[in-house]
């Protein structure tokens, strides 16, 4: 059983916290440097958990405690308009980075107005991606009821966020709502959008912590951790790719952003414990930038 934790620290000596982390069999999920700054996501047995405090405390870092790393999020909205986009939907996706979470901002081609707004089944596709979706809608509760369809017929979990105080049961398709967070001109500063960030992250990890529980119900045969860090060890074009993270880990499977067409058959040849990756997941194109997308097939695919 694996703690997924964030490790901030300096650039200096931060081999010792990464040489650590494999020393005590963990993985390291995500790095991002920031001139001297570094922030690692990582995943290590519990047992261990005091082993790399120790460590941090010793570099002069920090550790706490990342209960959405190997998650991905997306974070939609109505539109790429100022309406809508930047202020509340980016800080949603700033304060769920924090919480080890990847997110994606997805912005909606037809979402201006109650009456027109439309979502297309690319765009479905897409956002059924990711592990959880955050729909950040608008300040009116008819604005919200009334743009349902956008996000009923989901098969991923959906929270959507507005101003208003609403009854998650008067909004088909929404796992859950989170009032306190509608259309506000500026940073999200202030005590009250501070609590309702707060009730966010805490509802969003309340549902990828039930999603965890099903799928122990039938897991993977090879976890998805494991996948990630072995697509990383075999496939160099991985460590030609600029994006922070090149190969994103999910509950059920990873992301590489590498293109389909030219490296969907060395990723299925990748080799996982006595596995062989093509063997054991479905390999398919991402409706992101031609990505590759690896969904692991559950225990009982191969009774």
């Amino acid at each position: 059983m694996y703690e997924t934790l964030t490790y901030t620290g300096g650039v200096h000596k931060h081999e010792e916290i990464t040489e650590l982390i494999e020393d005590l069999g963990g993985f390291v999920l995500q790095e991002n440097l920031s001139q001297m700054d570094l922030v690692i996501t990582l995943a290590v047995p519990i047992e261990d958990v005091d082993k790399v405090q120790e460590k941090a405390k010793e570099l002069l870092g920090t550790v706490k405690i990342a209960p959405m790393a190997g998650t991905e999020i997306a974070i939609v909205s109505p539109t790429l308009a100022r309406q809508h986009l930047p202020h509340s939907a980016c800080d949603i996706s700033e304060y769920l980075r924090r919480y080890g979470a990847k997110d994606n901002m997805i912005g909606l081609s037809r979402g201006a107005g109650k009456g027109i707004s439309r979502i297309s089944q690319d765009e479905k596709k897409l956002i059924e991606e990711h592990d959880l979706a955050v729909f950040a809608l608008g300040s009116f509760r008819e604005c919200i009821l009334d743009k349902t369809h956008l996000f009923e017929d989901l098969e991923i979990p959906v929270v959507v966020t507005g101003a208003p105080d609403i009854d998650v049961e008067d909004i088909p398709g929404a796992s859950a709502y989170v009032g306190g967070l509608g259309r506000i001109p500026s940073r999200l500063k202030r005590g009250e959008h501070i609590r309702a960030l707060r009730s966010l992250a805490e509802t969003v990890e309340g549902i990828l912590d039930d999603r965890r529980k099903e799928i122990t119900e039938d897991p993977p045969i090879v976890p998805s951790i494991l996948v990630k860090t072995e697509i990383e060890n075999q496939i160099h074009a991985v460590k030609d790719v600029y994006s922070p993270a090149p190969v994103v880990s999910q509950l059920d499977g990873v992301r590489v952003k590498l293109n389909y067409d030219e490296y969907k058959d060395e990723i299925g040849k990748v080799k996982v414990d006595e596995y062989i990756l093509e063997d054991v997941s479905e390999i398919r194109r991402s409706l992101m930038y031609d990505y590759i997308l690896v969904k692991l097939l559950p225990e009982s695919s191969i009774l």
